[in-house]
């Protein structure tokens, strides 16, 4: 490899979604221990509402899949687009902004979820405001990701990227379509899919 393009990777985001990467997943795997010991232990809830089991599960799975593993993918899919297209991320600002959005959206369900700000739909419990702030940083994430392969040294693109690239896209997909819904007041909102089962009981 090129001593002059390797030195022109954008590294410093990489390295801090990694380091969060492991941030994250320290915490959000240490609340599944406790909440695991909660179920032996109910009084680990300290009969306060903001500790008990039915607050903190989903902040445990929001933790892990969306901190933890959101910044594992966000870090080797800006490492391997690099390096695979041999040239430096696109729009360097936008890519630190993925990073910092990232972590606010973590802070903000850290926060919201053990207060009982919910949605209470599996996987998509985080309320509208939150919910606008992940588009956001999506739709960031796709311009510095799909921008660093138009603007590849390499002919071909490397199909590893293409897999980085079709799991954007879905996740985008998903986000969007899974949590639908009519905010009624700040921050709570209605899914537009509430009562869709009801209507097709007897």
């Amino acid at each position: 490899m090129n001593t002059s393009i390797s030195t022109a990777y954008n590294y410093k985001v990489v390295r801090q979604f990694a380091i969060m990467t492991v941030v994250w997943g320290i915490v959000g795997m240490g609340l599944g221990v406790f909440l695991a010991a909660q179920l032996v232990w109910p009084e680990l809830n300290f009969n306060l509402p903001w500790t008990s089991f039915g607050r903190l599960r989903p902040l445990h799975t929001n933790a892990v899949i969306f901190a933890f593993g959101g910044c594992a993918l966000f870090a080797s899919s800006f490492y391997s687009v690099q390096r695979t297209c041999q040239t430096q991320l696109f729009a360097p600002k936008i890519a630190a902004f993925c990073f910092w959005g990232w972590q606010l959206v973590i802070l903000l369900a850290a926060i919201s979820l053990p207060l009982g700000y919910t949605s209470s739909k599996e996987y998509a419990e985080l309320e509208w405001p939150i919910d606008i702030l992940i588009t956001i940083v999506w739709v960031a994430y796709a311009i510095v990701f799909f921008g660093t392969i138009m603007q590849r040294k390499t002919k071909h693109i490397y199909v590893g990227n293409w897999f980085f690239g079709a799991f954007i896209i879905t996740v985008a997909i998903l986000h969007i379509v899974n949590n639908l819904e009519l905010p009624v007041s700040f921050p709570k909102s209605d899914s537009v899919y509430a009562g869709a089962t009801d209507a097709m009981g007897p």
